[in-house]
């Protein structure tokens, strides 16, 4: 199968061209400038693989959670190019996409959700594919879900920017913490791959961001 994928949801852009088992891919820090690299990225992948849009089998993109901006790029570019050429699109969790990019068993995928609260789902990679063992949410870094005894890795900007209250609420679970990872369109490929093979796919227009949380700001009295 062929697949682009995409991902804006965090603070880097990223697209990924999936073309049997060889991949493709480019990622960058774009700050605020996602709208302004994401199309030239998708181009070079597609010239590098020599695929054209009509050719590919699905657009994945990463559907949230993540900034509110970056999801509806996401979303839109990849209803925008499925509409085109009449493919269908794959959303995938970026938290999922977070976790199979961390190549770990157990993961707590945790980014950074701005006012003082993150993003935080729980997965466990077992021999058929992961299974969510909590379910995305926001929430404060102290009152995160707590998760079964063993051994999991803390992975995310929510660990970077919240360290010692994650620390804290997971001690001893946490045997490995990479905060500098993020969801990447490669991840985002392989796993539309697997839905893509077990049709789960929409068409184009039904696609929508999961944004978690229904607010993008503070309110005075909380900022007070």
């Amino acid at each position: 199968m062929k697949i682009l994928a995409i991902d804006t949801s965090t603070e880097y852009c990223s697209a990924a061209v999936l073309h049997g088992s060889a991949l493709a891919s480019r990622s960058e820090r774009a700050g605020q400038r996602h709208s302004e690299l994401l199309l030239p990225m998708i181009d070079a992948l597609l010239a590098e693989t020599g695929l054209g849009l009509a050719q590919l089998d699905g657009v994945a993109f990463g559907a949230g959670p993540g900034s509110f901006t970056g999801l509806r790029i996401a979303c839109g570019v990849a209803q925008g190019l499925a509409l085109g050429a009449d493919i269908p699109v794959v959303p995938v969790g970026t938290l999922l996409a977070l976790a199979h990019s961390s190549k770990a068993p157990r993961v707590l995928a945790c980014l950074d959700a701005r006012m003082g609260e993150i993003y935080h789902a729980a997965y466990e990679r077992r021999a058929d594919g992961w299974y969510e063992t909590v379910a995305p949410n926001v929430c404060r870094a102290d009152q995160a879900p707590q998760v079964d005894a063993g051994d999991w890795c803390g992975a995310g900007s929510g660990f970077a920017t919240y360290a010692l209250e994650l620390a804290a609420r997971y001690g001893e679970r946490l045997s490995a913490v990479d905060p500098a990872a993020y969801p990447h369109a490669s991840a985002i490929a392989e796993l539309a791959l697997l839905q893509l093979r077990a049709g789960r796919s929409l068409p184009a227009a039904q696609a929508v961001p999961l944004y978690v949380r229904d607010r993008v700001a503070l309110k005075m009295h909380e900022q007070r």
